[in-house]
C-alpha cells in the first residue's frame, strides 16, 4: 500500500505535511502555494533530512493572517468593536 493510500485512510490530519497535502490543507493548488511560500504569505516549512514538511498549525496561522476582500485578516474575526 502506497503513502497516498495510507494517508487517505487516516481519521485525523497529520501534524506535518508534504507540499501537496499542505497546499490542499489551505485550499490552494501547488503553483499558487509555491508562489505564496516564495512571497512569504505561507510558511517555508521545515527541512527534515532533506524533506520539506509543513506544520499544519503554522499553515493555519498563515491562512488566518491572509486578508479578506476588505483587507482585514481573519485573525481578529469575531472581535467586538
Amino acid at each position: 500500500m502506497g503513502r497516498a493510500a495510507r494517508q487517505g485512510n487516516r481519521s485525523y490530519a497529520p501534524r506535518g505535511m508534504r507540499m501537496e497535502a499542505a497546499a490542499d490543507w489551505v485550499g490552494f493548488g501547488i503553483t499558487k502555494f509555491r508562489e505564496m511560500v516564495a512571497d512569504g504569505r505561507m510558511p517555508a516549512g521545515k527541512l527534515v533530512d532533506g524533506c520539506r514538511v509543513w506544520d499544519r498549525y503554522a499553515l493555519d496561522e498563515a491562512f488566518d493572517a491572509l486578508p479578506d476582500e476588505n483587507g482585514n485578516s481573519s485573525s481578529g474575526w469575531g472581535a467586538v468593536a
